[in-house]
C-alpha cells in the first residue's frame, strides 16, 4: 500500500500543503502535463470548484473523473 506524500504548493497567492498517495502524485502530474500547465494550477482549478469536500479529497475524485472519462471514450 502506498503511504500518503505530503506536497507544498501555493495556489491562488497563498502556500498550502496536500497529502495524496504518490499515484495520485503522478495521475495529476500526467493530467497537467497533458493540458499544457503546472500541476499547481491543476490544483487551483480543482481547489476553486471543489465547494465543500476537502482538497484531498477533490483531486482524488478529480484524476478519478478524468481516468473514467477517458475509458468512456474507448
Amino acid at each position: 500500500m502506498n503511504t500518503e506524500r505530503k506536497r507544498s504548493l501555493v495556489i491562488a497567492g497563498h502556500s498550502t500543503s496536500v497529502s495524496l498517495e504518490e499515484p495520485f502524485w503522478d495521475a495529476l502530474r500526467a493530467i497537467a502535463a497533458g493540458q499544457g500547465r503546472s500541476v499547481a494550477a491543476l490544483v487551483g482549478e480543482v481547489d476553486q470548484q471543489r465547494g465543500p469536500t476537502n482538497l484531498s479529497a477533490a483531486l482524488r475524485l478529480h484524476a478519478l473523473a478524468h481516468y473514467r472519462n477517458l475509458a468512456n471514450q474507448n
